[in-house]
Protein backbone atom coordinates (compact mmCIF):
# COMPACT_ATOMS: atom_id res chain seq x y z
CA UNK A 1 0.00 0.00 0.00
CA UNK A 2 1.66 3.61 -0.95
CA UNK A 3 2.03 6.21 1.58
CA UNK A 4 0.34 8.66 -0.77
CA UNK A 5 -2.79 5.89 -0.76
CA UNK A 6 -4.74 6.27 1.99
CA UNK A 7 -7.45 3.25 2.29
CA UNK A 8 -10.89 4.70 1.84
CA UNK A 9 -14.15 2.99 3.64
CA UNK A 10 -17.34 4.96 2.62
CA UNK A 11 -20.41 4.77 4.72
CA UNK A 12 -23.99 5.53 3.29
CA UNK A 13 -27.02 7.02 5.15
CA UNK A 14 -30.18 6.15 3.60
CA UNK A 15 -32.14 9.24 5.21
CA UNK A 16 -29.77 11.70 3.76
CA UNK A 17 -28.12 10.52 0.82
CA UNK A 18 -24.96 11.57 2.93
CA UNK A 19 -21.62 9.80 2.17
CA UNK A 20 -19.12 9.40 5.60
CA UNK A 21 -15.78 8.13 5.67
CA UNK A 22 -13.15 6.87 7.25
CA UNK A 23 -9.42 7.40 5.58
CA UNK A 24 -6.94 5.55 6.91
CA UNK A 25 -3.01 5.19 6.50
CA UNK A 26 -2.50 1.59 7.01
CA UNK A 27 1.25 2.12 7.96
CA UNK A 28 0.33 4.08 10.77
CA UNK A 29 -3.25 2.97 11.57
CA UNK A 30 -3.66 6.44 11.55
CA UNK A 31 -7.39 7.92 10.05
CA UNK A 32 -9.83 10.81 9.65
CA UNK A 33 -13.23 10.82 9.90
CA UNK A 34 -14.85 12.84 7.18
CA UNK A 35 -18.44 14.50 6.90
CA UNK A 36 -19.92 12.29 9.47
CA UNK A 37 -23.64 12.44 10.08
CA UNK A 38 -25.54 12.68 14.04
CA UNK A 39 -29.04 10.81 12.92
CA UNK A 40 -31.85 13.45 13.34
CA UNK A 41 -35.81 12.14 12.79
CA UNK A 42 -37.58 15.76 11.98
CA UNK A 43 -41.63 13.77 12.68
CA UNK A 44 -40.10 13.24 16.25
CA UNK A 45 -37.51 15.73 16.63
CA UNK A 46 -35.58 12.06 18.25
CA UNK A 47 -31.54 12.31 17.69
CA UNK A 48 -29.56 9.18 17.77
CA UNK A 49 -25.45 8.03 17.26
CA UNK A 50 -26.20 5.13 15.17
CA UNK A 51 -24.11 6.07 12.09
CA UNK A 52 -21.30 7.55 14.14
CA UNK A 53 -21.28 4.29 16.19
CA UNK A 54 -21.05 2.57 13.04
CA UNK A 55 -18.21 4.48 12.25
CA UNK A 56 -16.36 3.90 15.48
CA UNK A 57 -17.03 0.21 15.03
CA UNK A 58 -15.44 -0.03 11.93
CA UNK A 59 -12.22 2.14 13.38
CA UNK A 60 -11.83 -0.01 16.71
CA UNK A 61 -12.26 -3.35 14.61
CA UNK A 62 -9.45 -1.92 12.41
CA UNK A 63 -7.09 -0.90 15.04
CA UNK A 64 -6.96 2.82 13.89
CA UNK A 65 -6.71 5.86 15.50
CA UNK A 66 -8.24 8.86 14.84
CA UNK A 67 -6.40 12.07 14.42
CA UNK A 68 -8.48 14.15 12.78
CA UNK A 69 -12.46 14.55 12.62
CA UNK A 70 -12.81 16.79 9.07
CA UNK A 71 -15.83 18.95 7.84
CA UNK A 72 -15.53 20.03 3.83
CA UNK A 73 -18.76 22.69 5.09
CA UNK A 74 -21.54 23.26 7.48
CA UNK A 75 -24.22 20.93 6.06
CA UNK A 76 -27.60 21.60 5.29
CA UNK A 77 -29.36 18.73 4.98
CA UNK A 78 -27.59 16.50 8.08
CA UNK A 79 -26.66 17.07 11.84
CA UNK A 80 -23.00 16.30 12.04
CA UNK A 81 -21.47 14.34 14.60
CA UNK A 82 -18.17 15.99 15.06
CA UNK A 83 -18.57 16.86 18.33
CA UNK A 84 -19.81 13.60 18.92
CA UNK A 85 -16.75 11.67 17.78
CA UNK A 86 -14.77 14.25 19.12
CA UNK A 87 -15.93 13.07 22.83
CA UNK A 88 -15.60 9.71 21.96
CA UNK A 89 -12.02 9.66 20.64
CA UNK A 90 -10.61 12.93 21.52
CA UNK A 91 -9.55 13.71 18.04
CA UNK A 92 -9.28 17.45 16.58
CA UNK A 93 -12.26 18.89 14.74
CA UNK A 94 -11.46 20.46 11.59
CA UNK A 95 -13.24 22.54 9.09
CA UNK A 96 -12.28 25.56 6.54
CA UNK A 97 -11.61 29.35 7.82
CA UNK A 98 -14.41 30.36 5.62
CA UNK A 99 -17.16 29.12 8.14
CA UNK A 100 -16.45 32.55 9.82
CA UNK A 101 -18.84 33.97 7.00
CA UNK A 102 -21.62 31.56 7.38
CA UNK A 103 -21.71 31.43 10.97
CA UNK A 104 -22.35 36.03 10.53
CA UNK A 105 -24.87 35.05 7.46
CA UNK A 106 -26.79 32.37 9.65
CA UNK A 107 -26.45 34.25 13.19
CA UNK A 108 -28.40 36.81 11.36
CA UNK A 109 -31.33 34.41 10.37
CA UNK A 110 -31.45 32.89 13.62
CA UNK A 111 -31.52 36.33 15.57
CA UNK A 112 -28.62 35.28 17.68
CA UNK A 113 -26.61 38.79 18.26
CA UNK A 114 -24.88 36.80 21.10
CA UNK A 115 -23.42 33.70 18.62
CA UNK A 116 -19.52 33.82 18.52
CA UNK A 117 -19.16 34.06 15.31
CA UNK A 118 -15.27 33.45 14.94
CA UNK A 119 -15.09 29.24 14.06
CA UNK A 120 -13.68 29.31 18.21
CA UNK A 121 -16.39 25.63 18.13
CA UNK A 122 -13.67 23.95 16.07
CA UNK A 123 -10.25 23.04 16.90
CA UNK A 124 -8.47 24.10 13.25
CA UNK A 125 -10.03 26.15 10.78
CA UNK A 126 -8.10 25.48 7.45
CA UNK A 127 -6.86 27.88 5.30
CA UNK A 128 -6.44 27.77 1.76
CA UNK A 129 -3.84 25.91 0.76
CA UNK A 130 -2.54 24.57 4.17
CA UNK A 131 -1.44 21.09 4.18
CA UNK A 132 -1.42 18.63 7.04
CA UNK A 133 -0.79 14.74 7.50
CA UNK A 134 -2.95 11.99 8.59
CA UNK A 135 -1.04 9.58 9.63
CA UNK A 136 2.27 9.94 7.60
CA UNK A 137 0.06 10.39 4.21
CA UNK A 138 0.35 14.56 3.08
CA UNK A 139 -2.88 16.54 2.82
CA UNK A 140 -3.64 19.83 1.33
CA UNK A 141 -6.62 21.75 1.54
CA UNK A 142 -8.32 23.48 -1.34
CA UNK A 143 -10.94 25.97 -1.36
CA UNK A 144 -13.80 25.00 -3.69
CA UNK A 145 -16.58 27.81 -2.45
CA UNK A 146 -19.91 27.82 -4.78
CA UNK A 147 -22.00 25.52 -2.39
CA UNK A 148 -21.59 27.22 0.49
CA UNK A 149 -19.18 30.34 1.41
CA UNK A 150 -16.90 27.85 3.29
CA UNK A 151 -16.79 24.71 1.36
CA UNK A 152 -13.25 23.41 0.60
CA UNK A 153 -11.92 19.74 -0.27
CA UNK A 154 -9.79 17.44 1.96
CA UNK A 155 -6.95 16.06 -0.72
CA UNK A 156 -5.37 12.66 1.58
CA UNK A 157 -2.72 11.32 -1.02
CA UNK A 158 -4.48 10.48 -4.10
CA UNK A 159 -8.05 10.81 -2.65
CA UNK A 160 -10.01 14.31 -2.91
CA UNK A 161 -13.22 14.68 -0.73
CA UNK A 162 -15.49 17.10 -2.73
CA UNK A 163 -18.51 17.33 -0.49
CA UNK A 164 -20.91 19.37 -2.95
CA UNK A 165 -18.98 19.94 -5.70
CA UNK A 166 -19.41 17.24 -7.88
CA UNK A 167 -21.62 14.40 -7.86
CA UNK A 168 -20.98 10.80 -9.62
CA UNK A 169 -20.93 11.59 -13.64
CA UNK A 170 -24.27 10.31 -13.21
CA UNK A 171 -25.93 13.10 -11.16
CA UNK A 172 -23.38 16.36 -11.94
CA UNK A 173 -22.72 18.84 -9.68
CA UNK A 174 -24.19 19.88 -6.51
CA UNK A 175 -26.88 23.01 -6.00
CA UNK A 176 -25.54 26.87 -5.42
CA UNK A 177 -28.57 28.67 -4.50
CA UNK A 178 -28.39 28.47 -0.34
CA UNK A 179 -27.50 31.68 1.07
CA UNK A 180 -24.32 32.60 0.50
CA UNK A 181 -24.14 30.42 -2.70
CA UNK A 182 -23.10 30.69 -5.78
CA UNK A 183 -23.04 28.98 -9.63
CA UNK A 184 -19.96 31.00 -10.96
CA UNK A 185 -17.93 30.59 -8.16
CA UNK A 186 -18.73 26.70 -7.87
CA UNK A 187 -18.19 26.29 -11.41
CA UNK A 188 -14.64 27.89 -10.78
CA UNK A 189 -13.82 25.42 -8.05
CA UNK A 190 -14.75 22.44 -9.95
CA UNK A 191 -12.64 23.59 -12.58
CA UNK A 192 -9.69 23.31 -9.73
CA UNK A 193 -10.56 20.17 -8.64
CA UNK A 194 -10.60 18.91 -11.98
CA UNK A 195 -7.16 20.51 -12.47
CA UNK A 196 -6.05 17.40 -9.78
CA UNK A 197 -3.96 15.00 -11.63
CA UNK A 198 -6.32 12.43 -13.84
CA UNK A 199 -6.08 9.14 -11.41
CA UNK A 200 -6.86 11.36 -8.32
CA UNK A 201 -9.91 9.14 -6.66
CA UNK A 202 -12.72 11.47 -6.33
CA UNK A 203 -15.38 10.82 -2.68
CA UNK A 204 -18.81 12.62 -3.14
CA UNK A 205 -20.23 13.68 -0.05
CA UNK A 206 -23.74 12.73 -1.10
CA UNK A 207 -25.73 10.07 -3.76
CA UNK A 208 -28.78 10.32 -5.04
CA UNK A 209 -29.47 6.95 -6.82
CA UNK A 210 -30.52 8.41 -10.13
CA UNK A 211 -33.32 5.85 -11.42
CA UNK A 212 -32.86 3.80 -8.55
CA UNK A 213 -29.55 2.91 -9.00
CA UNK A 214 -27.41 1.42 -6.15
CA UNK A 215 -25.57 4.16 -4.08
CA UNK A 216 -21.73 4.93 -5.52
CA UNK A 217 -19.65 7.75 -4.57
CA UNK A 218 -16.12 6.92 -5.67
CA UNK A 219 -15.17 7.97 -9.63
CA UNK A 220 -11.54 9.87 -10.83
CA UNK A 221 -10.84 13.04 -12.36
CA UNK A 222 -10.49 11.01 -15.88
CA UNK A 223 -13.79 10.13 -15.33
CA UNK A 224 -15.59 13.25 -14.05
CA UNK A 225 -14.05 15.21 -17.09
CA UNK A 226 -15.27 12.73 -19.67
CA UNK A 227 -18.34 11.90 -18.34
CA UNK A 228 -20.46 14.45 -15.72
CA UNK A 229 -23.66 15.41 -16.86
CA UNK A 230 -23.33 18.90 -16.77
CA UNK A 231 -19.44 19.72 -16.66
CA UNK A 232 -19.08 17.67 -19.91
CA UNK A 233 -21.67 19.83 -21.79
CA UNK A 234 -20.47 22.88 -20.53
CA UNK A 235 -17.58 24.63 -22.25
CA UNK A 236 -17.63 27.75 -20.54
CA UNK A 237 -18.55 29.29 -17.15
CA UNK A 238 -21.62 31.04 -18.61
CA UNK A 239 -22.92 27.69 -20.12
CA UNK A 240 -22.73 26.02 -16.49
CA UNK A 241 -24.46 29.33 -14.84
CA UNK A 242 -27.46 28.74 -16.89
CA UNK A 243 -27.77 25.31 -16.28
CA UNK A 244 -27.22 25.35 -12.85
CA UNK A 245 -29.35 28.23 -11.69
CA UNK A 246 -32.03 26.39 -14.14
CA UNK A 247 -32.10 23.48 -12.13
CA UNK A 248 -31.53 24.87 -8.97
CA UNK A 249 -35.24 26.66 -9.38
CA UNK A 250 -36.58 23.45 -9.88
CA UNK A 251 -35.60 22.30 -6.76
CA UNK A 252 -37.24 22.98 -3.03
CA UNK A 253 -34.82 23.64 -0.02
CA UNK A 254 -33.09 20.70 2.11
CA UNK A 255 -36.30 19.43 4.42
CA UNK A 256 -33.60 19.95 7.29
CA UNK A 257 -31.83 23.35 6.33
CA UNK A 258 -33.27 25.35 9.00
CA UNK A 259 -32.80 22.26 11.71
CA UNK A 260 -29.33 21.47 10.40
CA UNK A 261 -27.38 24.73 9.55
CA UNK A 262 -28.24 26.05 13.92
CA UNK A 263 -26.37 22.77 14.64
CA UNK A 264 -23.37 22.52 12.38
CA UNK A 265 -22.93 26.28 12.46
CA UNK A 266 -21.74 25.22 16.41
CA UNK A 267 -19.16 22.16 15.13
CA UNK A 268 -22.55 20.03 15.72
CA UNK A 269 -23.51 21.25 19.36
CA UNK A 270 -26.72 20.61 19.98
CA UNK A 271 -28.51 23.61 21.97
CA UNK A 272 -28.03 23.41 25.50
CA UNK A 273 -31.03 21.55 27.36
CA UNK A 274 -33.31 24.38 29.30
CA UNK A 275 -34.50 24.00 32.45
CA UNK A 276 -36.68 21.05 31.89
CA UNK A 277 -33.71 19.20 30.68
CA UNK A 278 -35.16 19.69 27.07
CA UNK A 279 -33.06 20.92 24.17
CA UNK A 280 -34.77 22.90 21.77
CA UNK A 281 -34.11 23.89 18.43
CA UNK A 282 -35.18 27.74 16.89
CA UNK A 283 -37.08 27.95 13.75
CA UNK A 284 -37.50 31.03 12.23
CA UNK A 285 -40.45 31.40 9.73
CA UNK A 286 -40.33 32.76 6.45
CA UNK A 287 -36.41 32.89 6.58
CA UNK A 288 -35.80 31.13 2.71
CA UNK A 289 -37.11 31.29 -0.23
CA UNK A 290 -38.13 28.22 -2.13
CA UNK A 291 -41.59 27.37 -0.65
CA UNK A 292 -43.25 23.58 -1.77
CA UNK A 293 -46.40 25.50 -3.29
CA UNK A 294 -44.00 27.84 -5.43
CA UNK A 295 -43.89 26.02 -8.28
CA UNK A 296 -47.36 24.90 -8.61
Amino acid sequence: MSTTRPLVKGFFDERTFSVQYVVADLETRKCAIVDPVLDFDEKSGATATRNADAILSYVNERGFEVEWILDTHPHADHFSAARYLKEKTGARTAIGEKVVEVQKLWKGIYNWPDFPADGSQWDKLFAEGETFKVGSIPATVLFSPGHTLASITYVIGDAAFVHDTLFMPDSGTARADFPGGSASRLYRSIIKILSLPDETRIFTGHDYQPGGREPLWESTVAEQKAKNTHMSKCETEAEFVNVREARDKTLSMPKLILHALQVNMSGGRLPEPEANGRRYLKFPLDALQGAAWDDQ
